[in-house]
């Protein structure tokens, strides 16, 4: 069978809305942090149950895929089909806003941290049945590039989240009042965002995105190889090493992230209050990356092509400006990342739309940048570690794409384990934690963390590249 693949731009569309979903409430949850830190008397490890409850749910969730395909004896989304899988997800994130009601009114920690567990099983479902299904919408060979589109729409909500949700429950972004919260106004924004989740999940039902993909479901019958008739998912190369690959990625990500604060406090003297914007420009670095990666996924000819390249990170950038500016936040310190906006994209440039190839690339330009970051000190480091998120951007298209290549009928399934390794998250952020304790490494070199992290990628990236060719999985040609 011709591999087939399956192109519906306003299909297309429709799916990565579900992206802006995820990144708008991951994003929130540290707007949510301090509120139920302050007002219910929290330890500091108790308020980042927060974070570990919603993302170890994408874990528990793909475990429980799992299971249940194992019992069925066939894949769940082979079974109940593709956009039916993500509108059940919807639905079962839409139940876990109800519970934010009963939280607010009660001021309970325990019953508003289970609902953000059932929001994340409803976005593990979503993630495990979108992320597969953005790389078959079209060309194979742009799949990496249509998922880091989708990447940056998950960027537009982890940018905009948090200042919504602060709107929502202190009433203003700056100024006075903005240190009074009260925890029953939570319940608003996200009994809101509940009603979206459902109204989303019927435009799912009634669009045009494909229940059933013949490049996922069937088996290619003139596969030059016998690996397309290996019995599970995990017998594949690539894809067990992809899973190690997404957990250290997702970790490298994080931990850059959450111990900036201590790191800008520590080695700039800079106050808490001061620090959001820097955390707000490194999550806004990812959709910079992402928007730069995605103009491949788009048939633009040559000079246009090429004007968008420089254009279009520009454009990420002003909507990072716009949204501080928004907030009061004094962004012409900012100005002069718009320097190294330009080694992101010559890296995008140089990588020719080559998922391999960019995350070899990006991941010695994120060991470089860490390096920098903790041989120097200043702002000079701050900005470093910073463009980490630059160069992470694209990284969980490129391993995605990679890892789930060649597996058939195994796809969702791989899929499926790649989502489980999102815990990365919480595990790498912790060890980094420990790393930072003045009796062992300290916080600037406890970065040394990260560069381990990329160090394991860019083997993977020259590894995997090697695997799928001995495969007869050709698609990763450059374009």
């Amino acid at each position: 069978m011709k591999n087939s693949t399956y192109s519906n731009t306003p299909a297309f569309l429709t799916l990565i809305s579900v992206f802006f979903f995820w990144g708008f409430v991951a994003a929130s949850n540290d707007i949510l942090i301090p509120v139920f830190k302050e007002k219910l008397n929290l330890e500091q490890w108790q308020s980042q149950m927060i974070s570990f409850a919603f993302y170890v749910a994408y874990t528990v969730g793909s475990v429980i895929y799992f299971l249940i395909s194992k019992y069925l004896k066939e894949d769940i989304l082979n079974r109940i089909g593709y956009k039916n899988g993500i509108s059940l997800g919807l639905m079962i994130s839409a139940i876990g806003t109800l519970l934010f009601y009963p939280a607010a009114q009660t001021s309970s920690f325990l019953i508003m941290i289970s609902g953000l567990f059932i929001v994340g099983l409803g976005f593990s479902l979503q993630q495990i049945a979108a992320n597969p299904l953005a790389i078959v919408m079209g060309d194979p060979k742009k799949g990496s590039q249509r998922l880091s589109m989708a990447g940056g729409i998950n960027n537009v909500g982890t940018t905009i989240g948090p200042l919504l949700i602060s709107f929502a429950i202190f009433g203003s972004l700056t100024g006075p009042n903005a240190s009074v919260a009260d925890i029953e106004s939570i319940k608003f924004p996200y009994l809101i965002l509940g009603a979206a989740f459902i109204l989303v999940a019927i435009v799912f039902k009634l669009s045009s995105i494909p229940n059933k993909l013949p490049s996922i479901t069937e088996e290619s019958k003139d596969s030059p190889t016998t690996f397309h008739s290996k019995k599970s998912a995990v017998d594949y190369p690539q894809l067990w090493m992809g899973m190690i690959a997404i957990f250290v990625y997702v970790g490298v990500e994080v931990a850059t992230a959450s111990n900036l604060p201590e790191f800008m406090k520590t080695h700039v003297g800079m106050t808490t209050d001061k620090i959001a914007p820097y955390i707000s420009l490194f999550w806004a670095s990812l959709m910079i990356g992402r928007w730069t990666s995605s103009v491949g996924a788009f048939n633009l000819k040559g000079g246009i092509k090429q004007i968008m390249r420089f254009l279009i990170p520009y454009v990420a950038f002003g909507v990072f400006l716009t949204v501080n500016t928004i907030a009061s936040h004094d962004v012409t310190p900012f100005y002069i990342y718009g320097f190294v906006i330009l080694v992101l994209i010559f890296a995008d440039i140089l990588s020719k739309g080559n998922p391999a190839r960019q995350l070899l690339i990006f991941s010695f330009l994120g060991i470089t940048a860490l390096f920098v970051g903790m041989l120097t000190d200043g702002m000079i480091s701050v900005y470093a570690f910073i463009s980490v998120g630059l160069f992470c951007s694209t990284l969980w298209p490129c391993i995605f794409t990679l890892a789930i290549a060649g597996l058939g009928k195994h796809t969702n399934t791989g899929s499926g384990f790649l989502v489980m390794m999102i815990m990365g998250g919480g595990i790498i952020s912790l060890l980094q934690g420990v790393l930072a304790s003045d009796k062992i490494l300290g916080i600037q070199w406890s970065y040394l963390m990260g560069v381990l992290c990329f160090a394991y990628l860019a083997f993977y990236a020259f590894r995997v590249k090697k695997i799928l060719i001995k495969q007869g999985v050709n698609f990763i040609k450059e374009n």
